[in-house]
């Protein structure tokens, strides 16, 4: 049973900022063994750094995994233990299902995750909260790659991904959960990397800070379904890039 609708707020983050040439990729559902190292491979032969939300369960199952992503100067963060339907769950689960996570992600790590996406961007109060107590900024994205599902073949991905504009938070995936094509991901990262590169645009981390709030005046695609209205003051980031987090 559905229990919650959508919810938006100022403290989520859709973007970030439109400057100094910053592309934001994040990629959703990992860690995989099977694909994982390949996208990891792949950044690192472009010099490129990309924030990976995983799943807290499929990171006790491969924390090496998880060390090598932070190892390599990419960012860790939360994407609930077991990637629930945000909606179909009680409120007190849908708290755990942050703070388990989290806790599982600092026992490997040795620190706690920064930023917190919930499974399939649906906004839940309850977990919002939860990863804001964590000290967790709730992160959503600009663009979607949409690599999953019948629409998720390489020409298709690769055609969204060449619309990516600096400030914009890409998502992609990394993992073969429910009708995610992860394969088709790593057919096409190469390419699109290169023409980011051809653009200028670096791919980027991010810094917890707010700037620009005007920047998001309206909905990013892949969002209308989620709320009526995106707020003025809604939260970006600025970037950095070819640093990790300490």
């Amino acid at each position: 049973m559905i229990r919650q609708g959508p919810v938006i707020d100022r403290d989520t983050v859709y973007r970030g900022p439109d400057e100094a040439g910053h592309v934001f990729l994040t990629f959703d559902d990992g860690p995989d063994p099977r694909f994982t190292p390949q996208i990891l491979d792949i950044l690192a032969q472009a010099s490129a750094y990309a924030t990976f939300f995983l799943v807290g369960k499929d990171a006790i199952r491969f924390p090496s995994l998880v060390r090598r992503i932070a190892q390599e100067g990419h960012e860790v963060a939360n994407h609930t233990w077991s990637h629930c339907h945000p909606w179909t769950i009680s409120s007190r689960v849908a708290r755990q299902e942050v703070s388990c996570a989290s806790a599982a992600l600092s026992d490997i790590l040795g620190r706690s995750p920064r930023y917190f996406r919930p499974p399939y961007g649906r906004l839940r109060r309850s977990m919002m909260d939860k990863a804001r107590e964590l000290g967790q900024t709730v992160v959503m994205w600009s663009l979607s790659a949409v690599d999953w599902g019948p629409w998720g073949g390489p020409a298709r991905i690769a055609r969204r991904l060449r619309s990516a504009k600096v400030g914009d938070i890409v998502l992609l995936h990394d993992a073969c959960r429910g009708h995610n094509r992860p394969w088709e991901t790593v057919r096409v990262l190469a390419g699109f990397l290169s023409e980011l590169h051809y653009q200028n645009l670096i791919p980027s981390l991010f810094e917890k800070t707010t700037v620009g709030a005007e920047k998001a005046a309206m909905i990013p695609e892949g969002h209308a379904d989620r709320a009526e209205e995106l707020p003025k003051n809604a939260r970006t980031f600025s970037s950095r890039s070819g640093q990790s987090e300490s």
